[in-house]
């Protein structure tokens, strides 16, 4: 998960910091000790969870809650215990109450953590839906899908049991309409159903039920490996 720190106290940032890094499945993408800055940066950047105090200069982790405009995971952090109402109001994940260990810590993320699988179960990418192919419509199963190709104008969905189609669908609509969550790109031509993933190697991907390997494209995959290999 990509994380912020909003903190103002230097030993906080520290201890923070350190837990992060030791918790080894969060990645600290910025921290912040002014949490108009933070509130800035929120809005151009995609943040999966953010560590908040409440007693912040200019603006209280409380003021900062409401004036998100995108979602994100909130773990408060603070020395004071009167906020944890209103914060569980805010739909605030945890609330962690300075000074806390590395056990309550990995607690509080976990259940970041599982607050977004559910988030993710809920998703309205579509289950079935109609292709194209000729004159013909037919419906699939997009779990079905192993791998889509882009070639010229069409793009061809690869599927189970040898199926084959012939899409004029753009392979920019595919990767916009399939569930990210299971399909990527991960190369110019090339989307895959990562739930069919076999091995992956330097520069290929191999694919359950398919015997020539799909292209890994330097630019695809460090955020392919990020999501679904490591």
């Amino acid at each position: 998960m990509k994380c912020i720190i909003v903190e103002d106290q230097p030993p906080a940032q520290r201890i923070l910091k350190k837990y992060i890094a030791d918790h080894g499945r969060l990645e600290l993408l910025a921290t912040f000790a002014d949490p108009l800055l933070a509130l800035e940066y929120l809005e151009v950047n995609s943040v999966d969870l953010m560590f908040l105090d409440i007693n912040l200069p200019k603006l209280s982790g409380m003021e900062l809650l409401r004036s998100m405009r995108r979602p994100v995971k909130v773990i408060l952090t603070t020395a004071y215990s009167e906020y944890a109402l209103e914060s569980y109001d805010l739909d605030v994940v945890d609330y962690l109450l300075k000074p806390f260990s590395f056990a309550r810590f990995v607690r509080a993320v976990n259940k970041a953590q599982s607050a977004t699988k559910d988030v993710d179960k809920e998703s309205n990418y579509p289950k079935e839906l109609f292709v194209k192919s000729g004159y013909e419509h037919h419906r699939i199963a997009t779990g079905d899908i192993i791998y889509i190709h882009a070639e010229a104008d069409y793009t061809e969905l690869v599927m189970t049991k040898g199926a084959k189609f012939l899409s004029t669908e753009s392979l920019r609509h595919w990767t916009e309409t399939l569930d990210p969550n299971c399909f990527a790109q991960v190369h110019r031509s090339y989307v895959v159903n990562a739930d069919y993933l076999s091995r992956v190697s330097r520069s290929k991907i191999y694919l359950q039920g398919i015997e020539k390997p799909v292209p890994l494209g330097r630019v695809y995959k460090d955020g392919f490996m990020d999501r679904f290999v490591e």
